[in-house]
């Protein structure tokens, strides 16, 4: 694929520290972990990025790090992936690169913990983040802005940038707080919990129910499509004039961790490559079974995609 997808949101490093537990601590009644291995993957928004590498999508990444040492490992990890990343800035002056590091033993999370800064970035940066996102839009067919809350996408950035970006698919990875910042969106892609809180309906995981979610939130954000992830009840995508239930392809389910992030990304590049919304929709779903079958923030191949 010829046509870049750029992805803006908030960057996350993952830390997976992998051991066995055979005994609790006599200090305290937790499991002492015996570390065999600890391993960095991209996560949050850059995650979307390793998913757009896997299915060899061109990409571009903006968003921001801090000045330390995992911010510089993701500009490192996003040139490996071929990635161009100028859009990437650095953040001196107290803001840390948002860091989460989970303890897995044997296949079971045994705590996670968060270094982040929350706080909304501040009006210069994100308009640097802007104009180096206009310097890339004449060659995108597509902009996936990945919403973690962290502070970059923020409700008015959002006002802003979604009207620049008319023209292009403009996919959404939403949080509710920010809902009616999403207005003007091609699509959104949250799970059934965010998707219920965004149409303030109850979370109740039935066809018709979900469906009356889809079809407000719509209407409401003037949407094309919207694509709700559902868990082991699949997916539901409202195309503008119907709704489609596509039940998981899922086999086993290890880790979800990153699992929306694969579908946004996938979804996005079957619609930048002609699919209709219903096939984008079923080739996501597949995507996202092939990932929660691996353990730790995973991506999907198309051949793995495929052949599942």
């Amino acid at each position: 694929m010829s046509a870049s997808i750029l992805v803006m949101g908030d960057i996350i490093v993952d830390e997976f520290v992998m051991g066995d537990v055979s005994r609790i601590s006599p200090e305290a009644p937790v499991p002492v972990v015996l570390v065999s291995s600890i391993n960095r993957e991209l996560g949050g928004s850059a995650n979307v990025i390793r998913n757009l590498h896997a299915i060899e999508q061109t990409s571009a990444m903006f968003g921001v790090v801090g000045d330390d040492e995992p911010g510089q490992w993701v500009h490192q990890r996003l040139a490996a992936l071929g990635a161009k990343h100028q859009g990437v800035l650095t953040k001196k002056n107290g803001r840390p690169t948002a860091v989460k590091t989970r303890v897995i033993a044997r296949h079971q999370q045994v705590v996670r913990f968060d270094r982040e800064w929350l706080s909304p970035l501040d009006k210069h940066i994100q308009q640097d983040l802007l104009s180096y996102l206009k310097a890339k839009l004449a060659n995108a067919q597509a902009v996936i802005l990945s919403d973690y809350d962290k502070g970059v996408l923020t409700a008015e950035f959002l006002s802003e940038l979604i009207p620049l970006l008319q023209g292009k698919i403009i996919a959404i990875d939403p949080k509710p707080i920010h809902t009616n910042a999403y207005k003007g969106a091609t699509f959104i892609t949250p799970n059934l919990v965010e998707a219920a809180a965004m149409a303030d309906m109850d979370v109740i995981n039935d066809d018709a129910h979900v469906e009356k979610i889809a079809r407000q939130l719509h209407a409401d954000l003037n949407l094309k499509y919207a694509l709700i992830t559902r868990s082991e009840q699949g997916m539901t995508l409202f195309d503008g004039e119907q709704c489609h239930h596509i039940p998981t392809a899922a086999r086993d389910v290890f880790d979800v961790t990153g699992a929306g992030d694969t579908v946004i990304a996938v979804f996005t590049a079957c619609l930048v490559r002609g699919d209709a919304p219903l096939d984008a929709a079923k080739t996501a779903n597949k995507a996202a079974g092939v990932v929660v079958g691996k353990v730790g923030t995973a991506t999907a191949t198309w051949q793995e995609i495929e052949n599942y």
